[in-house]
């Protein structure tokens, strides 16, 4: 298999950023506003995304990353090769602690994790600059 060049790796990254883009309008953000859309690649190039839902009953909603996860799931992905989240904010928007967790269950260390705003993609991580010396399923041995 040959490595991705560097425009397929643009064009890639474009394409998560549109899906997060698109599906952040649909979050469902009645009591924060905070509306935010989360588009991953699974390790077969599939895209799944997921927005934010809140819920009255508070906190009981649905981070968007949460939602994309849950969505691979079932197209049969299991991987995480990379995350982007997409939020309205003026400041960097990042997976909160629960989502790195969650990252972390299906991604290794290097997966990268992108910020962006409506407009741009901000900054790019990798899972071990935002979850460092973390647990994962590897830690419980077998």
């Amino acid at each position: 298999m040959q490595a991705a060049t560097s425009a397929q790796r643009n064009e890639g990254l474009t394409a998560l950023f549109d899906a997060a883009r698109a599906v952040r309008d649909r979050a469902h953000a009645p009591y924060s506003r905070f509306r935010v859309g989360s588009a991953l690649r699974d390790e077969r190039g599939e895209i799944h995304v997921g927005c934010n839902v809140e819920n009255a009953a508070y906190p009981v909603g649905t981070c968007a990353e949460a939602g994309a996860i849950a969505a691979r799931m079932p197209g049969g992905g299991r991987r995480i090769a990379e995350i982007l989240v997409c939020g309205d904010g003026a400041g960097l928007v990042t997976p909160c602690g629960a989502c790195r967790q969650r990252i972390r269950e299906f991604a290794g260390p290097d997966t990268p994790i992108h910020a962006a705003g409506p407009d741009r993609i901000a900054k790019t991580f990798t899972l071990a600059e935002l979850l460092p010396e973390s647990f994962g399923p590897e830690t419980l041995g077998d």
